[in-house]
């Protein structure tokens, strides 16, 4: 493994406890209920297994430099408990610096209150910075500004949707 992947392990390893591991995507958490736990953000869709796994394919390994999806598992249930992303765009500028995009965060509603939100939010900041990024950003809703202040982020700028 390389460097980068030796220590994003150990911040994963670092940061589970008994039950709630924090880990990488995986084939399996198809069957985990990954996409259930999607459907707490957004509309998700009826993909199939297949269809999952087809771009899990696509994504893994040819670009795990760039997409860095983690989860939180409850090794228990074998269920998928909270979620999120960070893709790391290559940039021009900033001497070809990296810029991390953090994306699709969620926690379970059943399992809301426990910090894990946050906690999500701080392993995907470490996962930025062990992999060179100069700064990270996202966007959220309005009613969550109040949230990412309290992880450290900053309005700057607005949003724009086409």
């Amino acid at each position: 493994p390389t460097t980068i992947r030796m220590k994003e392990d150990a911040l994963f390893g670092a940061e589970s406890e008994k039950d709630l591991v924090f880990r990488r995507l995986e084939w399996a958490d198809f069957d985990k209920g990954f996409l259930e736990a999607l459907k707490g953000l957004t509309q998700v869709g009826s993909t199939t297994r297949e269809q999952f796994l087809q771009r899990f394919d696509e994504l893994f390994p040819r670009l795990e430099d760039m997409y860095k999806i983690i989860v939180i598992e409850d090794v228990r249930r074998q269920k998928i408990i909270g979620a999120g992303s960070v893709i790391i765009e290559r940039k021009f500028i900033r001497d070809l610096g990296l810029c991390g995009h953090i994306e699709d965060i969620v926690v379970d509603k059943s399992y809301r209150g426990k910090n894990l939100g946050r906690r999500i939010i701080e392993v995907l900041k470490k996962v930025a910075e062990i992999n060179g990024c100069y700064k990270v950003i996202l966007d959220c809703a309005e009613h969550n500004v109040p949230f990412y202040r309290k992880c450290g982020f900053k309005d700057k700028g607005f949003e724009m949707a086409w």
